[in-house]
């Protein structure tokens, strides 16, 4: 398989590695907006966001258990870091899927698009059963670099949430809302209109995340990178608030990136 696949349009370049389904690199005007490394980057989450609380889904009376790669939880899904097919590839669009099984027990798959223009970029992504129904979220995690050169002002982000999960010790919500916190966040955040969030270099770029999603979830805790994770769900969001796909009803998410 293809190691790494580029769709370009005008000044901006967008690289994606198929073996992983992430985005490695996003240079607008030759300037790389994303950190780099192999955990890095931007990359899908499916069939579920952020942590799964002890690895576990209760769903239509049955039990499945997950790794804990994030112990004691499992976290962003199995669809990271293993090997997409190729759909379709254009000199600025990408089209790639990947079937859940074997890690995610109910066969289904999901399908990722990439389209670049000038000025932005727009993702999208869909999980479909192709059996029994199950629940299911989708969502992206890109890495923001902290600052674009060595001079150059932090990365701030803006964004006006209605609300925000509360967050326990065990890093899930409680399931009550409240009022939005400042940073230092490991947090999510309701945006019931669809998420909108602009990330600022100062004197260098602005970045509009806007998608159909209404959840978003806000990491900063690292010196080098801020991740802004638009999701169709919040955490642990299979067993308290289910989306439930099914043979004729895809879930279909789709974020716009603009500057």
């Amino acid at each position: 398989m293809t190691d790494t696949l580029t769709i370009a349009s005008g000044a901006t370049a967008v690289t994606v590695r198929p073996s992983t389904g992430r985005i490695t690199s996003l240079r607008i005007a030759d300037v790389e907006h994303l950190h780099q490394g192999e955990r890095f980057g931007s990359f899908p989450m499916a069939p579920w966001c952020g942590r799964l609380r002890d690895g576990v889904l209760d769903f239509a009376g049955e039990r499945y258990e997950f790794p804990r790669n994030d112990a004691p939880h499992a976290i962003h899904g199995t669809v990271r870091d293993h090997p997409w097919d190729i759909v379709e590839r254009t000199d600025g669009s990408l089209t790639l899927t990947q079937d859940l099984q074997p890690r995610w027990p109910l066969p289904g798959s999901v399908t990722q698009s990439f389209t670049v223009s000038d000025s932005g970029l727009s993702l999208a992504m869909t999980v479909r059963a192709t059996d029994q129904p199950f629940p299911a979220q989708v969502g992206w995690h890109p890495w923001f670099r902290r600052t674009l050169d060595d001079a150059g002002e932090p990365l701030r982000i803006h964004f006006s949430p209605a609300w925000q999960e509360e967050r326990g010790d065990d890093y899930l919500p409680t399931g009550r809302r409240i009022d939005p916190l400042p940073s230092p966040w490991d947090d999510c955040f309701g945006m019931p209109d669809g998420v909108d969030v602009t990330c600022e270099w100062p004197g260098a770029r602005r970045i509009r995340i806007r998608s159909d999603a209404r959840w978003v979830v806000a990491y900063d805790m690292r010196d080098f990178a801020i991740c802004v994770e638009p999701q169709s769900g919040p955490p642990n969001g299979l067993n308290t608030d289910p989306r439930v796909v099914s043979p004729d009803d895809d879930l279909v998410v789709t974020t716009t990136w603009t500057w």
